[in-house]
């Protein structure tokens, strides 16, 4: 029986389970997927037997991501470029490889929801400098985004993203962020600003273009107030569970030899659990 698992500390949260142990009842798979509980000073020694464990691979959630990219033998360009790994597996040389598939997530549900985003490659507005915005930057441009806008409330992470990805990227100061709607084409929220416990989005959409896309990587909850106030102008929205649900695809190939799909039944078994369906 092929197992893999998901790592974090704490992990309860996780949806991965829910996603995962669907798409391996769905195809009929022999397999498990399960939640592991790993103190950051326990990282190394739990990655270095995860074959041992009977583990094909796992999934990383905080705030284990950097850790865990340094501790891989292998890496690929994803996770070199974001800094983070969040998938896992041993290859058949028993070396642990790393991949991190949130850019892969975020833009084939872009993709999937508004296929026309870049359309007059229009300025892109992100909003956040952290672990997120740093792989949504990494999708945008090897999307073909050509101008982003980038805004956050501490500059100095923003300037470091600008070293990162160069001059594609120009940092907006935060308390800019409205006037640098006008004329964009997207708008993507990557921080945890609007999710449920924490403090709200202040953002003026005023300025925003009618036919701008709207995204938020926030899915809990699914109708931020984000996408609600864009919705009531007119404007398309992508909401965050589809990054979730596309993020997973690549690590189940990985482990379980099966390409899944996401489908609009996987949605609502995952917004279930949510509070949404």
């Amino acid at each position: 029986m092929r197992r893999a698992c998901v790592i974090g500390w704490p992990v309860e949260h996780s949806r991965s389970p829910l996603i995962h142990r669907y798409w391996l009842k769905q195809y009929g798979i022999d397999g498990a997927y399960e939640k592991e509980a790993v103190r950051p000073e326990d990282l190394a020694r739990f990655l270095g037997s995860l074959d041992a464990l009977g583990y094909a691979g796992a999934n990383v959630t905080l705030p284990h991501k950097e850790a865990a990219l340094r501790l891989a033998a292998v890496a690929d360009e994803a996770a070199r470029t974001i800094g983070a790994a969040n998938t896992l597996w041993v290859d058949d040389g028993g070396r642990l490889n790393a991949s991190n598939t949130d850019a892969y997530g975020f833009t084939t549900n872009l993709d999937a929801e508004a296929r026309d985003w870049n359309d007059g490659g229009r300025p892109v507005v992100v909003l956040g400098a952290g672990g997120a915005a740093r792989a949504i930057l990494h999708g945008l441009l090897a999307e073909g985004a050509r101008h982003i806008l980038l805004a956050n409330r501490t500059s100095g992470r923003a300037e470091a993203l600008v070293g990162a990805f160069g001059p594609a990227v120009t940092v907006v100061d935060w308390r800019d962020r409205n006037r640098a709607l006008a004329g964009c084409g997207l708008l993507v929220n990557a921080t945890s600003l609007g999710m449920t416990g924490k403090d709200p989005l202040d953002l003026d959409l005023a300025s925003l273009p009618p036919n701008a896309v709207v995204a938020d990587i926030v899915y809990s909850p699914l109708e931020t107030a984000l996408l609600g106030a864009a919705r009531a102008k007119g404007n398309r929205t992508v909401d965050g569970l589809g990054m979730l649900l596309h993020q997973a695809v690549p690590g189940f190939e990985r482990w379980f030899g099966v390409r899944p799909a996401v489908t609009p039944a996987l949605r609502a078994h995952v917004a279930q659990s949510l509070g949404e369906g």
